[in-house]
């Protein structure tokens, strides 16, 4: 039952978030062993340098890694050990998880993340943790990217909630700024424990 304006739905960005990175040293010591500065190659990997269109779904996962492995002078047979290595010290937060379980019973819950398209594979199959959200919103997926306006209203549009009526978590500030530009509650993720505190004021009111 929808009240006056209240909290009705709540989204989730994935990776910084969900899943996050909780030992360095897997990262650190592949960096190290390719002499590649760490920023470089995360922006390689993410699709920084070619405007993400791995990421806004405009060329497969193949046609970038292929892009990766010939920046980086590597065999593309290579790239599935070197990407086994940078997110080695990654880890899915099952309590953050089990606490959106939880909150579905009451709220509209919703991953909103840019991603490559193997995030509905990972949540589905390899983390089985679909269960939890009534929606995932994936960049590559719809053609849209945070923080541009348009895959708030696309978010909105699927929940169908009003913008007052909604939170989105991020661990990104220019991601949670264009979440409240169109009027959405936002929530910058530094530790599990203060968005919970901050989600239950924005709740409780």
């Amino acid at each position: 039952m929808r009240s006056n304006l209240s909290i009705q739905a709540i989204l989730w960005d994935v990776g910084g978030v969900l899943e996050r990175t909780e030992d360095p040293t897997p990262r650190q010591n592949l960096v190290s062993r390719l002499g590649i500065d760490p920023v470089d190659l995360t922006r390689l990997l993410f699709g920084h340098s070619d405007n993400f269109r791995v990421q806004r779904g405009e060329i497969t996962m193949e046609e970038h890694w292929e892009n990766v492995s010939a920046q980086l002078d590597m065999a593309v047979e290579e790239i599935p050990a070197m990407l086994d290595e940078f997110f080695g010290g990654d880890r899915l937060d099952l309590d953050l998880v089990d606490y959106i379980r939880d909150l579905k019973h009451n709220y509209c819950t919703v991953i909103l993340s840019n991603y490559m398209t193997n995030l509905r594979q990972r949540i589905t199959e390899e983390w089985q943790i679909d269960d939890a959200f009534h929606h995932l919103i994936i960049s590559s997926e719809v053609g849209l990217m945070k923080p541009e306006p348009e895959i708030y209203c696309l978010a909105l549009e699927t929940i169908g909630f009003e913008p007052e009526e909604t939170v989105f978590v991020d661990d990104f500030i220019q991601n949670v700024e264009g979440a409240r530009q169109v009027g959405i509650h936002g929530i910058l993720f530094t530790h599990p424990e203060h968005v919970k505190t901050e989600l239950n004021e924005l709740i409780k009111n």
